[in-house]
């Protein structure tokens, strides 16, 4: 069911939103979160596809806030907010609440968006595209105990990164990061399997792929260990090769979807390892809505290298491959063990040093 609502306010779309669950015959209210998509009107269609995808495993109140920009000077002082109200199939398993500012309100759409948040309900804000540097004080991202972000389509993905360390605030995540949450579960899994001392670590995939960097500094973190920085064709991640006293433990995939899983004195392994949708990878980040303290650390870290390259005028030291080496953090070990399960496996093999 629709309905759509023109030179509107809070009061009537709420009063809508009753009206509506009426209608269809659910007047409760069963949802667990209220999820606010910051975007623009050339992503929204894609946003709201993954929102109601996700939706079916966490039922939630979606508020998608489109800031449109006036032409005609005239125009930007007039303000007025239309809406248009989903509920039912039209809304995934939750509601779904269209918002289209113009004029001066789109300054304001924190108050817009407060008296439609669900009550004693956690809050998640997401940017598709275009997130504000520091996603904290955003007067939106203020209103969440999460705030999600994504790197890839930013232009400057590594640089982006560097800001995204300094402006870090408890609850702050990105996709980016999110998409290697397979890979460091196998990582892990493999490390569980031997008994040995990694040296070295090289991780290879595309070119400013925010993904490898940051898989990249997880390692480098975790395990107390050079890591290197390698280039391919893609797509995305496409290997992961650890050098250990055992032998080598390689983590290959080449066509985005099936990789092989080489561990020396075992036979290779094909293993699922297919890239995620943008449903697949919100639906995960709204499973814990606490502080990811692993995501935090492993930011930091790159950062540090980052700006030391930066700041020196330097190239980072290269091994005997040409390829960019990350130096091991010096402190590394003596970390708290992470939030997450998928990445305590490694933290005990440096910690057994």
């Amino acid at each position: 069911m629709k309905t759509d609502l023109t030179d509107t306010t809070a009061s009537k779309i709420n009063k809508a939103l009753v009206q509506a669950r009426r209608a269809i015959g659910t007047p409760a209210v069963g949802m667990v979160l209220t999820l606010v998509i910051v975007t623009d009107e050339e992503n929204a269609y894609d946003a709201l596809k993954a929102a109601g995808d996700a939706s079916r495993e966490h039922p939630s109140r979606t508020l998608v806030v489109i800031k449109r920009v006036s032409r005609s000077p005239r125009d930007r002082t007039q303000s007025r907010l239309d809406a248009e109200v989903r509920v039912g199939a039209d809304a995934g398993t939750g509601e779904t609440v269209v918002l289209r500012l113009y004029g001066e309100v789109v300054d304001h759409a924190q108050s817009v968006v407060l008296p439609l948040l669900l009550p004693d309900a956690p809050v998640v804000v997401w940017w598709p595209v275009n997130a504000p540097l520091d996603p904290a004080k955003d007067p939106l991202g203020a209103l969440a105990q999460r705030r999600v972000t994504d790197t890839y389509a930013c232009e400057k993905p590594v640089e982006e990164l560097a800001a995204r360390a300094d402006a870090y605030t408890p609850g702050d995540t990105d996709l980016s990061w999110t998409r290697i949450t397979p890979w460091r579960s196998m990582l892990a899994a493999a490390l569980d399997q031997v008994a040995c001392e990694v040296r070295g670590v090289e991780v290879e995939g595309e070119e400013f792929n925010p993904s490898c960097e940051l898989l990249a500094m997880w390692l480098a973190d975790r395990l107390d260990v050079p890591v290197r920085r390698s280039q391919s064709p893609g797509p995305g991640l496409t290997a992961v090769r650890m050098d250990t006293d055992c032998g080598p433990i390689v983590l290959d995939r080449a066509d985005g979807s099936l990789a092989t899983l080489s561990i020396q004195g075992q036979p290779k392994r094909a293993v699922a390892l297919k890239r995620r949708d943008t449903a697949e990878l919100i639906a995960e980040e709204l499973r814990r809505l606490d502080p990811d303290d692993t995501y935090a650390s492993a930011l930091r870290y790159g950062v540090e290298r980052l700006k030391g390259a930066e700041g020196s005028g330097e190239r980072p030291a290269k091994g005997d491959s040409g390829r960019e080496a990350v130096p091991a953090p010096v402190e590394s070990a003596a970390k708290a063990p992470a939030s997450r399960a998928t990445a305590q496996a490694p933290v005990k093999k440096a910690a057994a040093k």
